[in-house]
C-alpha cells in the first residue's frame, strides 16, 4: 500500500510540474513574435493535467465541498460566457494542495527570466523578432522605442514589474538594502528603453512598500501598512468600477460638446490614463462599460482592453468577478494573520497594476501569480490550520 501511495503521489507531482512548465512556456511564446497554432490544445493538455493530479490527491471534506462549488461557478460561467478560464483556474488551484509553492513560483521565476532573456537575446542579435517599435503611442506624434522581441514597449516593461514584484516576493527577506536599490535600477533602466510610465510607477511602489514593511520590524506597524494596503486595493477596485460607469461622459464630450465639471474631471483622468477610458467608448457596443456587464457575462463580451479590473466584470460577470474579490480580500486577512507580508505585498502590487494593465486578467494563469498564493493557502485558510503548503 505504501509503494502505490509513492508511485501515485510521484504521478500527481510530475503530472503537477509538467502542467506549469507548460503554461509558462505558452506566456512566454505568447510575449514572442510567434503565433502558437496548438495554443487551445496546450490549454486542454494542462487542464487535463492538472485534473489528474487533483484525481490522485486526497482532501477533507470541506475541500470538496468548496472545490465543487467553485467547479460548479466554472461551469456556469462556461456555458454563459463561453469561456472556460474559471473552471481551469480553479482546477489548478485545487491541484495545488500538498505542493511546495514556494518552490513551484520559483521555477515559474527562473524560468519567466530565462524565457525573457532569450527573447532580448534573439532581437538585439537579429535572429529573431524585432528590437524597436516605431508608431504612433496615443501622444500625437510617431516615437521608437525598445521592444526587445516582446511585441510592445509596455509588454516589456510590464514583465519587468512582474519578475519584479514575484522576486521580492521569494528573496525579499534574504536581501539586504542594496538588493532592492539593484531591483530599482533594473526598472529605471528599462523605462529609459520602454518609456513605460505604468510599470514603472507600479514596481516602484512594490519595491518600496515592500523595503519598507521589511525594514519594520513591530508586527502593529507592519499590520498597520497592511491596513493601508487593503485601503488601496479597495479603492482601486472601486475606482475602476466608477470608471466604467462614467466612460460615456468621455464620449458624449467628443460627440456632443456636453461639458461639465464631473465631465471634466473624467477627461483628465482620461488624458493622465493615456486614453484607456477614452478606449472603452471607442467601439459601437462600448465594450467594456457597465451597460456591457451582466451577471455571468456573455459569448459576445470577448473584446481586449487594457483596464484589468474592467475587463475582469466585463469579460466574467458581476458574479464571478465578484466572488474572485471576496476571496482576494479573505486571502489578504489570511495573509495578515499568519505574517505573509510579503504575499500580501504582491497582491496589493497586482490590484495596483491592473487598474491600468490587464497583465493578470488573463487566460494564460502562469500571468497571474496571486493564483499561486491561492494556491498554496486556500486549504489553510478553508481548514483553518495555521501551517502553510
Amino acid at each position: 500500500m505504501k509503494i502505490r501511495n509513492a508511485r501515485t503521489d510521484r504521478i500527481a507531482y510530475y503530472l503537477f510540474y509538467a502542467a506549469v512548465i507548460i503554461e509558462v512556456l505558452m506566456v512566454i511564446v505568447d510575449k514572442s513574435s510567434y503565433t502558437n497554432p496548438i495554443e487551445g490544445r496546450l490549454f486542454q493538455l494542462t487542464f487535463l493535467m492538472f485534473l489528474g493530479k487533483v484525481c490522485l490527491t486526497k482532501y477533507s471534506r470541506k475541500e470538496y465541498v468548496c472545490i465543487f462549488l467553485f467547479c460548479l461557478l466554472g461551469i456556469i460561467s462556461y456555458f454563459a460566457a463561453d469561456r472556460n478560464e474559471v473552471l481551469r483556474f480553479v482546477i489548478f488551484i485545487a491541484a495545488c494542495k500538498n505542493m511546495d509553492m514556494e518552490k513551484c513560483l520559483k521555477l515559474v521565476f527562473w524560468m519567466t527570466l530565462a524565457g525573457c532573456l532569450l527573447l532580448i537575446l534573439l532581437s538585439v542579435t537579429g535572429i529573431y523578432g524585432a528590437a524597436v517599435l516605431t508608431q504612433e503611442y496615443g501622444r500625437g506624434e510617431v516615437e521608437s522605442r525598445y521592444i526587445l522581441g516582446l511585441g510592445h514597449p509596455n509588454a516589456l516593461q510590464c514583465m519587468v514589474w512582474a519578475l519584479t514584484t514575484l522576486g521580492l516576493f521569494l528573496y525579499s527577506e534574504r536581501m539586504k538594502w542594496y538588493g532592492y536599490l539593484g531591483a530599482l535600477a533594473v526598472n529605471i533602466f528599462f523605462f529609459y528603453l520602454t518609456d513605460s510610465k505604468t510599470s514603472l510607477l507600479a514596481a516602484v511602489f512594490t519595491i518600496i512598500y515592500m523595503a519598507v514593511v521589511k525594514a519594520i520590524r513591530n508586527d502593529i506597524f507592519r499590520k498597520i501598512c497592511c491596513v493601508c494596503g487593503g485601503i488601496i486595493t479597495t479603492g482601486c477596485i472601486v475606482f475602476s468600477i466608477v470608471i466604467a460607469a462614467n466612460a460615456y461622459r468621455v464620449y458624449n464630450y467628443h460627440w456632443y460638446m456636453e461639458w461639465s465639471e464631473t465631465t471634466d474631471v473624467f477627461l483628465k483622468l482620461d488624458d493622465a490614463l493615456t486614453g484607456r477610458i477614452h478606449s472603452l467608448v471607442g467601439t459601437v457596443r462600448w465594450e467594456g462599460t457597465t451597460q456591457t456587464w451582466s451577471l455571468f457575462s456573455a459569448p459576445e463580451n470577448h473584446y481586449y482592453f487594457d483596464m484589468g479590473w474592467i475587463r475582469l466584470f466585463y469579460w466574467y460577470g458581476i458574479i464571478p468577478a465578484g466572488i474572485f474579490i471576496i476571496v482576494l480580500f479573505l486571502l489578504m486577512i489570511y495573509c495578515v494573520r499568519q505574517k505573509k507580508y510579503m504575499a500580501f505585498i504582491m497582491i496589493v502590487s497586482f490590484a495596483v497594476y491592473t487598474v491600468i494593465e490587464a497583465h493578470a486578467v488573463s487566460v494564460y494563469l502562469a500571468r497571474n501569480y496571486v493564483l499561486f498564493l491561492l494556491g498554496a493557502y486556500w486549504g489553510q485558510m478553508i481548514d483553518g490550520r495555521k501551517k502553510s503548503a
